[in-house]
């Protein structure tokens, strides 16, 4: 039985899934809410079911890029359920979590908007092969890395920032069937080893660096 957690964005990701069937889900947006709602949410979809924590045998969670803020409370979540119950644990993408929940009929390419002129991105083929690894780019290097791919379509929940276009645009629905299918055997991080991949630097630390 596995966990997966996803708080890299204003919206609540979670899902309990058994033997490839949804057991329980959430799937909200929380805005800043977030930080306050979402170990709670997660603790009632144990207890509106008949599950018990003990009873998950991995923790998948997205480890960025997203929200600084909401990055962390998934990673603090997951890493204390994790430790306390002592089951494997391992992290993927937001980017990653996207191209998994998209049908592999074209060239994917999950955006996250990150103002000024820049973006979250990667590129994935129809057969899983990574074009781009998830990187902090500007849309106009992403529109240069896309010059040679004739067809592709765009996942994000940024449409009205995006800076591209494109023939497909497609809204980021998580399918967490497909995503639990992809990386469940993705090898397991310890714990205490997870951090978040924000794939730039906080803007603490970009000060930092101009100083």
């Amino acid at each position: 039985m596995i966990l997966y957690i996803d708080t890299s964005s204003s919206y609540l990701y979670a899902a309990i899934v058994e033997n490839g069937k949804i057991r329980k889900e959430i799937k909200k947006e929380y805005g800043h809410d977030l930080s306050k709602v979402a170990l709670p949410e997660i603790v009632s979809m144990f207890e509106n079911t008949d599950i018990t924590p003990h009873d998950i045998t991995k923790i998948i969670v997205v480890n960025g890029p997203g929200s600084f803020t909401g990055i962390r409370i998934g990673i603090t979540i997951a890493k204390v359920y994790a430790w306390s119950l002592k089951v494997p644990i391992t992290t993927i993408t937001s980017l990653e979590a996207m191209a998994a929940s998209s049908k592999k009929d074209l060239v994917r390419v999950p955006i996250i908007d990150a103002r000024r002129g820049y973006c979250y991105a990667a590129i994935f083929d129809v057969d899983d092969e990574v074009l781009l690894e998830p990187t902090y780019i500007t849309y106009e290097k992403l529109e240069e890395e896309l010059k040679t791919t004739p067809e592709y379509k765009i996942i994000s929940n940024d449409q009205e920032k995006l800076q591209i276009s494109a023939n497909v645009i497609e809204a980021y629905n998580p399918d967490f069937i497909n995503i639990i299918n992809e990386f469940k055997d993705k090898k397991e991080i310890n714990p205490h080893a997870i951090n978040p991949d924000y794939l730039k630097l906080t803007e603490a630390e970009e000060s930092r660096k101009e100083c």
